[in-house]
């Protein structure tokens, strides 16, 4: 028997940053709103995660910033190391200052907040199925895990917040424009150990990335230090054909480091991360969707957690202007995919070419690139902050690759640097609901560009 549930306004499915936030922000204008997760009430906010984030997402949602247990230790740079290490960059500035934070506790407090605020929680709750009635989300079918009985949750708006699952994206209809899927070429496979070690990190406010294709083909590997001598430390790698245990590759190239001798393991965990930019319409009939499940993580580096908060105050307030006008529809709820995407989308957009430019370089590119700065160290802050990508392109570097009969890696990294501006440009011109078949088409030429440049010895 299925059994019916009251009709709430809005329907947040996942508790995790981005659908808390959704949930926080309504709740808190005084809209009845349902948040659903199928995690159990302790355990909401513990997953796999990087556990970084910036400052300014803090200051730019006016919320109140990690502390107690919340807060892992302070950051203030990213030290990002070459194939071979002979090269670091030390990228550091007021862009990149942020906190370490203990992911559990920071969810935890998340959705307290939203309860604070009157969000109704249902927990060890799975979402099964979206519920349609005249063409539009009005819904959705739920199991609740502990009484086994199948429930229907009923609601004017429906947000996906659910994660990289994408259980109701998979189910819309394709002539809402939807993509339904996230390909495997822009998924990284992750898995990270919270470990103590037995020796003093230098620079503890810096985090590390390590860029090496042999050991993280597609993606890299990452020290980041906490509190009490304890660091996540953890492998990404591109989820192609034949892809590597990103488990085993970290115990075979780095967990045999000197750093980690006689370190003690306090956590395990893996997942995905979807590693691109966000889907180009993120609206349905009574439906938006908020964080992994829009693919909103930040290209290069897959910290998801700024970017799903951002998203779920923005979901949040236009889904309640949008129930105010009575008026829920695709085109209704298109303010979202406007004010996202010409702001963090942008940004996301253009990393997401030089991530496409990445993933085809090979260690002695990189080592090459790093060791001449290509890209110097500043401008990859402000490249990282959303400005446009400068190039360092020297007569010295075109006459070295030129002699290595490379000369088509720095025209591939010039075109790279182009067509970021390109994308970035069309997507602050992010059209309104009419014109959006036009603009999603120049979106997908650009981008079909970048997935079959070329470069290599010539």
């Amino acid at each position: 028997m299925v059994i019916l549930l009251e009709k709430y306004d809005i329907i947040v499915v996942g508790a995790g940053t981005g659908g808390c936030m959704t949930a926080r922000t309504a709740a808190g204008q005084g809209y009845k709103v349902c948040l659903i997760d199928q995690k159990e009430r302790d355990k909401i906010g513990e997953k796999a995660c990087g556990e970084a984030i910036g400052k300014h997402h803090f200051d730019n949602l006016k919320i109140s910033q990690p502390q107690g247990d919340e807060l892992a230790g302070k950051v203030e740079g990213i030290d990002v190391f070459s194939p071979d290490s002979k090269t670091t960059f030390k990228v550091k500035g007021e862009g990149l200052h942020g906190f370490m934070i203990n992911r559990l506790a920071f969810g935890q407090r998340l959705v307290n907040e939203a309860l604070d605020k009157g969000a109704e929680l249902y927990d060890q709750t799975t979402v099964l199925d979206p519920i349609f009635k005249n063409e539009q989300v009005v819904g959705v079918k739920v199991k609740n895990n502990v009484k086994a009985e199948i429930v229907e949750v009923l609601g004017k708006v429906v947000v996906d917040a659910c994660g990289i699952s994408s259980v109701l994206r998979r189910k819309m209809p394709l002539n809402w424009r939807i993509e339904t899927d996230t390909q495997g070429k822009d998924i990284e496979v992750c898995y990270l150990e919270i470990r103590k070690l037995q020796t003093n990190l230098d620079d503890p406010e810096l985090l590390r990335i390590y860029l090496n294709q042999k050991i993280c083909p597609g993606g890299y590997y990452w020290v980041f230090p906490k509190n009490d001598n304890s660091v996540n430390v953890g492998a990404g790698i591109q989820m192609i054909k034949g892809f590597p245990s990103p488990k085993t590759q970290l115990y075979e190239h780095v967990f045999s480091q000197p750093l980690f001798k006689d370190s003690k393991i306090i956590k395990a965990s893996g997942g995905m991360v979807p590693t691109r930019r966000p889907i180009d319409c993120m609206t349905g009939n009574g439906i938006l969707f908020v964080g992994d499940s829009a693919c909103q993580p930040n290209p290069i580096h897959g910290g998801g957690i700024g970017p799903s908060m951002i998203a779920g105050k923005l979901a949040s307030e236009v889904v309640c202007r949008a129930i105010e006008i009575d008026d829920v529809s695709q085109s209704g709820l298109w303010t979202y995919n406007v004010e996202y995407m010409k702001g963090y989308g942008a940004k996301a957009a253009a990393l997401d070419i030089f991530r496409l430019f990445l993933q085809k370089c090979n260690d002695d590119d990189l080592n090459y690139g790093m060791e001449n700065k290509l890209v110097k160290e500043e401008d990859v802050l402000h490249a990282s902050l959303g400005e446009d990508l400068k190039l360092n392109i020297t007569d010295k570097a075109t006459r070295v690759f030129k002699g290595l009969k490379k000369l088509s890696f720095l025209m591939a990294l010039n075109s790279t640097a182009k067509m970021m501006r390109d994308v970035k440009s069309l997507y602050r011109q992010y059209p309104d609901f009419d014109g959006y078949s036009t603009w999603a088409q120049k979106i997908r030429e650009i981008f079909s560009g970048a997935e079959k440049m070329e470069f290599g010895y010539v």
